[in-house]
């Protein structure tokens, strides 16, 4: 019998956003706040969003395509130090297949009047699904929109994988 694949990876984003430690943490810590930038291109279907921001609190973001083609962000928070680092565990889901488990890291530290933010991500792709760099792509997609609600710049809604 032939073990399922498996592929490990770990990728880092660091960015300079113009907005002090509290304020870029602010856009993380309430279901208003991270629904701003956090979630799927505009053309996607919502199907379910909930969080629950605290150590132990859980958060959900479902949407997709079609009803065919959900994807599932299923997230337990691990720690949380407000205006310095976000640690939280999540799963990802194409449909009733779990593609992915990863743990998430974000730290937030002065750098003048902003903030330096770096996300690492430590990732287990499951039974040969091919993330071929789209889950760093997507994460990068979503810190320029992060980035853009904080200038009050209107983000991007469409998201090009590649």
């Amino acid at each position: 019998m032939q073990q399922p694949m498996i592929v490990h990876t770990t990728f880092t984003i660091d960015r300079r956003i113009a907005h002090p430690p509290k304020k870029v943490f602010g856009a993380f810590s309430s279901l208003e706040a991270k629904s701003k930038w956090f979630g799927a291109p505009v053309e996607w279907r919502l199907a379910e969003r909930s969080l629950d921001f605290r150590v132990g609190g859980r958060e959900v973001s479902c949407a997709g395509p079609s009803d065919d083609d959900l994807h599932r962000f299923d997230a337990l928070y691990h720690d949380i130090v407000p205006d310095r680092r976000i640690i939280y565990s999540y799963e990802m889901h194409l449909g009733d297949v779990k593609i992915s488990v990863s743990l998430a890291t974000f730290e937030f530290e002065p750098d003048g009047d902003g903030t330096h933010l770096r996300f690492t991500e430590q990732a287990v792709f499951l039974d040969g699904y091919d993330d071929a760099g789209s889950r760093e792509h997507g994460t990068r997609w979503l810190i320029g929109k992060l980035a853009d609600v904080l200038d009050g710049i209107a983000p991007s809604t469409t998201f090009d994988p590649h």
